[in-house]
């Protein structure tokens, strides 16, 4: 029985370590980057001003702080964020943010790209709207490999 359990164990920590080398082996293509050069925030009538303003200084900072040093695609970003839920969860500390980001061509005006997530942040405190533009503005940097200028 001895044999048994210790055959098992064995055979389950080849398994388990195969299985996470095989996570790590998987190669995924990188993202496409484009040269950003504007951001417009649209949103309902009923979003706060302080999100939709502080979203939108936070990209234009950004935009401006990148530098690319090859040449990609311009696009014009159209962010939309289509809904915002503040105080969820059982200590109303959860606020998420679902937004639409189209990325549309200078030259043609085609839409060349389409992102779409949803942000959580956690804040119960009277800067819960700063804290959600703050993470929104971060997700749609990291998407678009956009400079965050705040780090210094």
């Amino acid at each position: 029985m001895n044999w048994l359990k210790s055959c098992f164990c064995r055979v389950a920590v080849i398994c388990v370590a195969l299985t996470s080398c095989a996570m790590f082996s998987s190669k995924q293509e990188p993202s496409p980057i484009y040269d950003v050069r504007s951001a417009v925030v649209l949103s309902s009538v009923k979003m706060s001003p302080t999100i939709l303003n502080g979203v939108a200084d936070r990209l234009t900072t950004a935009i401006n702080a990148t530098v690319r040093t090859e040449v990609y695609p311009r696009v014009v970003l159209t962010v939309r964020i289509l809904s915002v839920e503040m105080g969820q969860g059982f200590d109303k500390s959860r606020n998420v943010a679902k937004v639409r980001i189209d990325a549309a061509s200078v030259d043609d005006g085609s839409v060349i790209a389409v992102s779409s997530f949803e942000v959580t942040s956690f804040s119960k405190t009277g800067a819960a709207d700063e804290i959600l533009a703050e993470d929104i503005a971060a997700r749609i940097r990291s998407v678009f490999s956009l400079s965050n200028s705040q780090r210094g």
